[in-house]
């Protein structure tokens, strides 16, 4: 097991291929990865599987910290908000239990919020409930923006933006109707250097 594992992945990290022409001559080709043509979907689903793995396989490497910052801010608002929501929501059930005669965890409420009245809490305890819900809900949000940017330069990768465009303007004449007018032809790409 430890055999085939080994050589697989010596076969998956190999940079050059080798094979034989018809003379039977032995070439290499530069690399595996250089003759793959680059695919939008690809980008869309890895980018959707781990945030900023799409913009790796666009090459967009600086593109990382901004995913990563952009997904940060949600994260660390949700992780604040759901530990201040179930600081007040006990001191809430505590200040409760306390009104009915057993004031028995009154002594563990966090010391922040341990002065507010039982009203207070229950509006404070509501509010980081409604804020860590937002945070999940942006951060849904950042992993949509995150897939949409990866799926936008994916179909852009390849993008011809050469200043190589062309106008032609040329008279025309169409004998059926024997009319004449001018033609708009567009060239937008060489099509003898391919």
């Amino acid at each position: 097991m430890r055999l085939l594992f080994t050589i697989t992945l010596l076969f998956i990290l190999s940079n050059t291929t080798w094979s034989q022409d018809s003379m039977g001559k032995l070439n290499t080709k530069d690399s595996v990865f250089s003759t793959r043509k680059h695919i939008p979907s690809t980008a869309t689903k890895r980018s959707a599987m781990i945030p900023g793995w799409g913009q790796i396989y666009n090459k967009q490497y600086w593109k990382l910290p901004l995913v990563y910052g952009l997904l940060a801010v949600p994260a660390a608002t949700y992780v604040y908000n759901n530990d201040m929501y179930a600081k007040t929501k006990f001191a809430y059930e505590a200040r409760f239990k306390e009104t009915n005669g057993d004031p028995s965890d009154v002594s563990k409420i966090d010391p922040l919020i341990k002065n507010l009245s039982a009203s207070s809490l229950q509006s404070y305890r509501n509010i980081f409930r409604k804020d860590r819900d937002y945070s999940i809900m942006w951060m849904v949000l950042a992993w949509g923006i995150n897939v949409v940017d990866a799926t936008v330069s994916g179909h852009l990768k390849e993008f011809d933006i050469s200043n190589d465009l062309s106008l032609k303007v040329q008279p025309h004449f169409q004998p059926q109707f024997q009319q004449t007018g001018i033609s708009l032809q567009f060239q937008l790409k060489n099509h003898s250097t391919r």
